[in-house]
């Protein structure tokens, strides 16, 4: 299995991001993939997630209307699009996946759903 993600970089407040994640290994269709983000001295926080059974998004309140994930099924790939970044945006992201659905426990954004990880991009938003 393996997960990995590109994108990341340095860019201003105000301005817009996308973050791609390239997964294989597990069925892409069946799976389940979300973003989390650390940020120095903070705990891991789920910022998007999607279905891919059902294309079905979630995303939390501190991010819903600026962070919009997107799926390219053939292409086994997601993306994370990040507008009107601010300084408080600035993390590691982490593309995760959980192989299947039938397996999974608790909400799409928790933490503990996802067995698969990629080794992370990161994002920093300067003022």
């Amino acid at each position: 299995v393996q997960l990995v993600e590109s994108g990341g970089g340095e860019v201003q407040s105000g301005k817009s991001l996308t973050l791609s994640c390239v997964v294989s290994g597990f069925d892409f269709d069946e799976s389940e993939i979300a973003w989390f983000r650390q940020a120095p001295g903070k705990e891991y926080e789920g910022v998007a997630a999607i279905s891919n059974p059902d294309g079905r998004t979630y995303y939390p309140d501190s991010v819903k209307g600026r962070f919009t994930m997107s799926r390219d099924s053939l292409k086994k790939m997601v993306y994370l699009h990040m507008a009107n970044l601010d300084p408080g945006d600035t993390a590691t992201y982490y593309c995760t996946a959980v192989g299947s659905l039938l397996y999974a426990i608790g909400s799409p954004l928790y933490l503990g759903r996802y067995e698969y990880w990629g080794q992370g991009t990161q994002v920093t938003v300067s003022a």
